[in-house]
């Protein structure tokens, strides 16, 4: 509990309006702190940061802080699909790796896959390129980890390893990780 006040306390003093939380049991402790910062004001539009100026084509310009490691890209194949799984068998919010995650979680590491694969600057420290035939080679073996977790071979995750194998290696970009699941449910 004390970990989950001082992140809800750290969002309010950083500017946000409001936070997300993993259990409905989570709303009072966040809200005590947001209504310490917020009062009963209804959000903080007035704390600008003056100090960052950010034009358009920065947003687009893809470099990586550090090398992208081939862990890192199973990593995200791995969320991938069992994220995708679990909302599939009715979860939208689901741990993994002892974090608590959702579809933003997912959502990044698909975006980072399909980025990876058209940039040229998407190559793992080894010097390999990201490719499409890169991550559905190791798409099965995640999958297999994924499964071997969770402890059951349900369907779900099948699916889902082919919905995020679409996702990411396609050359159109889907506008967000759950619409091709609306489809399926």
């Amino acid at each position: 509990m004390a970990g989950i006040r001082a992140d809800k306390a750290r969002d309010a003093t950083d500017g946000y309006d409001g936070g997300w939380v993993a259990h409905p049991g989570l709303v009072p402790v966040a809200m005590e702190e947001f209504v310490k910062v917020l009062g009963d004001r209804p959000n903080q539009i007035d704390k600008q940061r003056d100090d960052v100026t950010v034009k358009g084509r920065e947003l687009l310009e893809f470099k990586p802080e550090a090398p992208i490691t081939e862990a890192g890209l199973r990593n995200n194949i791995n969320v991938g699909i069992h994220y995708l799984g679990a909302w599939l068998a009715g979860n939208g919010c689901v741990p993994i790796h002892n974090l608590m995650e959702d579809a933003a979680t997912a959502e990044i590491s698909r975006s980072q896959v399909w980025q990876w694969i058209r940039s040229p600057k998407g190559k793992l420290e080894d010097g390999r390129k990201v490719s499409a035939e890169l991550v559905r080679e190791l798409i099965p073996q995640e999958l297999a980890n994924v499964k071997a977790l969770v402890g059951q071979v349900a369907p779900t995750y099948d699916r889902a390893a082919v919905i995020f194998e679409q996702m990411s290696t396609s050359a159109d970009f889907v506008d967000f990780l759950t619409l091709p699941l609306y489809e399926e449910v």
